[in-house]
């Protein structure tokens, strides 16, 4: 799929409202009670950005990261504020906080991931848009400052030699969104001062 390697602009995505949606399917019976199923597996996540424009730079700023993405053709990266490490967003990321699997002797790659619990249940989110210079890696809780890479287009983690059977696989990070604009328009509004506004600026995320 068509994506730019590039981020949408800080200072606008801040502002930003969003966050995750599923799609549920409920048929009420006739005696009342529900029937619930589970039609995606995985959540997707929605945003509005046009809630970040301030300015008339910003505006100009957004119009410019629009046309060059040529609308809805082009994904490209986003920071959730509310959801962009692989801790607590008070913490900082370590490289023990989330389990990326445990080695078999043989396999080399593991897929970074963040796991979100609530009591007994639990849902592992791939990530694929690891941010550069923030990836840790732990191996039985020991950090490995050498011996593996990580991709930063597809978060994948590749050992130099495979972890061997039943050592825990961990790592830290900061992580984008894959994003593409949901609307091909930009409806602007000038006001009598001069400066823009944008009623809606949807953004979606990619799903691979």
């Amino acid at each position: 799929m068509a994506f730019h390697e590039v981020r949408f602009p800080d200072n606008i995505s801040r502002g930003a409202r969003g966050g995750p949606e599923r799609r549920t399917q409920i048929v009420e019976l006739t005696s009342g009670d529900e029937e619930r199923n589970a039609s995606w597996a995985n959540s997707r996540r929605r945003y509005d950005v046009a809630y970040g424009v301030r300015r008339a730079d910003d505006l100009a700023a957004v119009v410019a990261f629009f046309e060059a993405r040529n609308g809805r053709l082009y994904g490209f990266r986003y920071k959730d504020w509310a959801d962009y490490k692989s801790c607590l967003p008070s913490q900082r990321p370590t490289p023990t906080d989330q389990g990326l699997g445990t080695g078999d002797g043989t396999a080399v790659t593991f897929q970074v991931a963040k796991i979100y619990t609530s009591g007994s249940q639990a849902w592992t989110r791939p990530v694929t848009k690891p941010v550069a210079g923030s990836v840790q890696v732990a191996l039985d809780g020991m950090e490995q400052t050498t011996g593996w890479s990580i991709d930063t287009t597809t978060g994948l983690v590749t050992f130099e030699a495979a972890p061997g059977a039943g050592v825990l696989v961990t790592a830290g990070f900061e992580f984008d969104v894959p994003v593409r604009f949901d609307t091909d328009t930009l409806d602007v509004t000038l006001d009598l001062e001069r400066l823009g506004s944008i009623t809606s600026i949807p953004l979606l995320e990619i799903r691979r």
